[in-house]
């Protein structure tokens, strides 16, 4: 059994969302599982730039793991990368990303 997840938020539903982001941020504070990581995919890409719960709740993630990771392709398309990457969010092509993930045993979770 694998003791790393990856997390994909990709839901423009706030509550959803912030449940996702919970449990990333719950996980790796308690240390339920070794690792944790998060990719914004989608409409919640756009969720996050407004959502100031969801924005607090990354922050707390960033202070322990590392920045989260939003979808380039998307965020150019909807002209948001800017934005993102002044939040602290790495914006970069995520198809081979995911893929990269899984192969090396995380297992995905999308909200």
């Amino acid at each position: 059994m694998s003791d790393k997840i990856l997390v994909i938020i990709s839901t423009s539903d706030a509550g959803k969302a912030r449940t996702g982001a919970m449990y990333a941020l719950n996980t790796l504070k308690h240390g339920w599982m070794e690792e944790v990581k998060i990719v914004f995919f989608g409409p919640a890409q756009d969720l996050l730039l407004v959502d100031e719960e969801l924005q607090k709740q990354v922050k707390e993630y960033q202070e322990i793991e590392e920045a989260v990771v939003a979808c380039k392709f998307i965020s150019d398309r909807d002209e948001k990368s800017e934005q993102l990457n002044e939040f602290g969010v790495q914006v970069k092509y995520v198809g081979e990303m995911i893929s990269n993930y899984i192969r090396e045993g995380y297992v995905p979770m999308v909200w």
